[in-house]
């Protein structure tokens, strides 16, 4: 989060209009034309800064400001911070057309270096192609030892980024070369002092010494980014440069370029296949450019591994051995895809590495390079990836879940690899229980990554499951912000909402009787049961206001819908019918948290159609479990979006066109159950406790009623007195205040529809309970089509009947 006083100054740089930054341009122009480099024309450059990349759309600078920047940039006098800024705000307005910039003009290399970044930026294919060359021959030149090369390699990298093909093959070969040189031959003796000249000073004073490992001993080996001292040395600068653009070098620069080879470079010896014993001891000096890059880059990343085993004196270094590992581990990785035969060099100490951060909590982060490692090599090393995918899988999210890095890094690892996963795929999706403790932690940075992981995750064997766990994902959100208040580590514990104090929860967490549904919540792995949770929504009832627990629940309905559209993919009848029961189920056990229930519910009622289409003869096979949950209702629960889709379901597919077994028995306890919660519906007055009944439920009932009855002919004339009384309600002066003129008027529409249709109850089976092939949206659309006919005839009929037409 920003600070207050940053954002302030943001919002103030976007709210600068064109007329007075046309006027600070003018103001600039003038500072610069005077070539006055002081304090004021610094501020004022950071200020023009600000003011540009404080907006999502190009400012739009005065021509005369826009030359006087460039002419600022690559004059020889003017300060290097002020060029510095110059860069910063011409990239800033790219792309831009009054650029007349050339690399020609640069004087220095540091000047080059910041004329080629502003030049990059105007994403021109062939203007990547002229910076790439012209910096690339002026690495080659004997003239560029020393300083320069430092300003002139980012360039190098970010146009073998942007442009492969931009750097010839020979020039980018020589470079390969230099890059395993500065990578394996940089000076191990720190840099020299600079001597004070007076009187006692010796030249055994000024003696540099050797460069020392993070934990304080002298250096043995070749400088590396580990390696410590007071100062350094330009070649141990350009030592760490290569490192830091290695793996970009050796995906998008030289030595994978499509048609870079060095076929013409490899004696006939180099040529022959290199066997695994002989693969060490190659005469290095005889490898061609690219592979002397690799070798070298092999050699750099296995003594990184040595050095990050060290126990560093200070937290930077500490961390710095971290970062350098991820780094190594995924050179390692390029290296080994690219040539198979390194493999075998780089898996003794990969293994150990392996071995070593699963008992490091501090390294689980540089697991993931690891993992990655072993996921692409596996096969061809004959070691699987399982010890680290369960560590991953099992240990780390329980132990770090609120961790919002790791936890990013490791689902998007996880989305990155589903192919390589194999056997490990499985362990993934009976993790899931786990990862979700990732998810409700950080729910609003995750959601779209679990939405696209989602569909890998479920499955026939946990789709269940996974449906109950993403409904108590805001009560997961709870235990673990109570898990973490009950810790003892104070000084570990994250942040978390000091608003909401619950000493009763913590009290609870502690309560035998309800430890066994804490573990089943916090459980690591799906466990194919499910426990009612209830009582533990309950004891966690206090935390329902925390911020974290009510960002979760307004993450859940996204998550339902994505985890709904996945399983409709694969589901049989035998799930379907599972899942629609579970929503039944669930409908009414959810956490209370503000506005989740009707969010959830919303989600709820649009599945449960679905789930019915995919699945007509649900409503048969499942009647008795329907008529419990129709009964059931009433009061609150009678108001619901799920109400009203289960009874359009019930309407729409109790029917022997969907279901041979539909009998005439069961359509009858279906009509004797809805008519009963109709006449609650419309009988009881609203209150506090008693929300007003929508009039999509009246309406959503009576036309199911009115199906039901065309299905058997017994019951028309039942509903036809229940139209009737419907028919007069909606017009009673005493069902104002119940309902809108509006909601009076759709019921009253409604009822006389369905009565006059079924005055003909042949035509009222024929439209009310269609063939299968009728139910085909054609049919509702075209005009020329049966039912649309069927319809117009019985309006016309029962017009005439009326006395409405003449004739």
């Amino acid at each position: 989060m920003l600070a207050t006083g940053t954002e302030s100054l943001l919002r103030q740089a976007r709210e600068v209009g064109a007329v007075e930054l046309g006027r600070f341009c003018a103001r600039i122009g003038a500072l610069l034309q005077a070539e006055d480099w002081g304090p004021d024309t610094l501020d004022a450059l950071r200020r023009l800064f600000l003011i540009v990349a404080a907006t999502k759309y190009s400012r739009r600078l005065e021509p005369t400001c826009v030359a006087l920047l460039q002419t600022t940039l690559c004059s020889p006098r003017c300060p290097e911070r002020l060029q510095l800024l110059c860069a910063a705000v011409l990239r800033e307005m790219a792309p831009s057309n009054s650029l007349s910039l050339s690399c020609d003009h640069a004087q220095s290399s540091r000047q080059l270096g910041l004329v080629a970044s502003v030049l990059l930026a105007q994403g021109d294919p062939q203007q990547v192609r002229t910076v790439g060359q012209c910096v690339i021959k002026v690495l080659e030149s004997r003239q560029s030892e020393g300083p320069s090369l430092t300003h002139l390699l980012p360039v190098v990298s970010k146009v073998a980024s942007l442009a492969s093909d931009a750097l010839p093959e020979e020039q980018t070969k020589a470079l390969s070369k230099r890059l395993g040189d500065w990578l394996r031959y940089a000076s191990i003796q720190q840099g020299a002092a600079h001597g004070s000249g007076g009187f006692f000073s010796t030249p055994r004073a000024r003696q540099p010494g050797p460069v020392t490992e993070v934990d304080g001993s002298v250096a043995t080996d070749f400088f590396t980014v580990l390696s410590t001292g007071q100062r350094f040395t330009e070649d141990q600068r350009l030592n760490v440069q290569a490192f830091s653009m290695l793996r970009a070098w050796l995906l998008q620069g030289g030595p994978t370029r499509p048609g870079a080879t060095d076929a013409d470079d490899r004696s006939e010896l180099e040529g022959s296949t290199v066997s695994v014993l002989s693969a060490t001891s190659t005469a290095s000096h005889l490898l061609p450019p690219t592979e002397w890059l690799r070798e070298k880059a092999l050699e750099y990343c296995q003594r990184l591994l040595e050095q990050s085993g060290r126990r560093a004196l200070r937290k930077a270094d500490s961390d710095l051995q971290k970062a350098c590992l991820v780094e190594a581990v995924l050179v390692l990785d390029v290296l080994c895809r690219q040539d198979p035969s390194f493999l075998y060099r780089a898996l003794p100490s990969l293994r150990a590495l392996r071995t070593r951060l699963c008992g490091d909590p501090a390294c689980v982060r540089v697991l993931l390079p690891v993992a990655q490692f072993f996921l692409h090599h596996g096969e061809a090393a004959t070691v699987d990836a399982d010890a680290v995918c369960q560590h991953l899988f099992t240990r780390v999210p329980s132990e770090h879940f609120h961790s919002p890095m790791l936890a990013f890094e490791l689902i998007q690892f996880c989305r990155d690899h589903l192919l390589l996963f194999g056997s490990n795929l499985d362990l993934l999706r009976t993790s899931f229980p786990n990862l979700f403790k990732f998810l409700a932690w950080s729910s609003p940075a995750l959601t779209s990554e679990f939405v696209a992981l989602l569909p890998a995750l479920v499955d026939a064997g946990t789709a269940v499951e996974m449906l109950h766990m993403l409904l108590d994902l805001p009560s997961l959100t709870a235990a673990l912000e109570l898990q973490l208040r009950s810790s003892q580590a104070a000084s570990e514990r994250p942040l978390w909402d000091i608003s909401v104090r619950a000493p009763g929860c913590l009290e609870a967490l502690r309560d035998p009787q309800a430890q066994g549904l804490f573990q089943h919540l916090l459980r690591a792995k799906a466990c194919g049961t499910v426990e009612r949770l209830t009582p533990l929504h309950q004891l966690l009832q206090p935390l329902a206001s925390c911020a974290r627990v009510l960002q979760c629940a307004q993450a859940v309905p996204t998550l339902l819908r994505a985890f709904f559209a996945a399983v409709t993919q694969f589901a049989d009848g035998a799930l379907a019918s599972q899942l629609a029961l579970l929503l039944l189920e669930r409908s009414d056990s959810l956490f209370q948290v503000e506005g989740y229930e009707a969010d959830v519910h919303r989600v709820l009622s649009s599945q449960f159609p679905a789930l019915c289409k995919l699945h007509p003869p649900l409503v048969v096979e499942q009647a008795k479990e329907l008529l419990e949950f129709v009964g059931s209702l009433g009061g609150p629960r009678s108001t619901g979006h799920v109400l009203t889709s289960v009874v359009w379901a019930i309407g729409e597919y109790l029917s022997v066109s969907w279901d041979r077994r539909c009998t005439a028995e069961q359509i009858n306890r279906f009509f004797e159950a809805l008519e009963a919660l109709l006449f609650e519906v419309t009988q009881s007055r609203p209150s506090a406790t008693l929300p007003k009944c929508p009039p999509q439920v009246i309406t959503v009932l009576v036309t199911t009623l009115t199906k039901l009855a065309s299905r058997s002919q017994d019951l028309i004339p039942r509903v036809s007195l229940l139209l009737s009384k419907m028919r007069t309600l909606a017009q009673s002066p005493a069902t104002g205040p119940m309902h809108g003129e509006d909601d009076l008027g759709a019921i009253h529409t409604r009822a006389t529809e369905l009565l006059n249709l079924l005055k003909m109850p042949s035509v009222a089976q024929f439209v009310l309970t269609p063939s299968v092939e009728l139910s085909q949206p054609r049919y509702h659309r075209e005009c020329s089509t049966a039912l649309a006919l069927a319809l117009d005839t019985v309006s016309r009929l029962l017009e005439r009947e009326a006395g409405l037409l003449p004739g």
